[in-house]
């Protein structure tokens, strides 16, 4: 169940497929203090307002700083704290090259509520139960 923080980020990370045309959104996760998420760059180029003009597209990590942005100023502002700092720098990305790896991958942010007790990220993880492994494409 999300707080109204997670449905500003899950809002914004529907937003990328309505931006950009030529993204697809596969199997995603929004967690307590992340979010797992499988984007999908198609060979179509359209659909999305600016897309649509000029026909280019913006790398995974203009995509994911685009959401990044769009997810921040609406949390931000419905804190009433600008300037705050949301999301890590980073991201952590991997080429799917097929459909066994990408049902594999896709298992990942469907399992990890279930998982969530002794997740690595979770500050609250239960001491000496064993923190879950990071997935070997992480």
């Amino acid at each position: 169940m999300l707080n109204d923080f997670g449905e500003m980020v899950a809002e914004s990370w529907e937003w990328l497929a309505t931006r950009y045309g030529y993204v697809e959104l596969d199997e995603w996760m929004i967690m307590p203090n992340h979010m797992h998420g499988i984007i999908v760059i198609t060979d179509v180029c359209g659909g999305g307002s600016r897309t649509a003009l000029t026909g280019k597209r913006k790398p995974i990590g203009r995509l994911v700083g685009a959401f990044k942005t769009v997810s921040t100023k609406r949390i931000t502002h419905l804190r009433n704290t600008p300037g705050i700092k949301i999301w890590q720098r980073n991201y952590c990305e991997h080429i799917i090259r097929n459909d066994d790896e990408l049902n594999r991958i896709r298992e990942y942010p469907a399992n990890n509520p279930a998982q969530w007790e002794m997740d690595r990220e979770n500050p609250n993880a239960l001491v000496g139960a064993g923190f879950k492994p990071a997935p070997e494409w992480v």
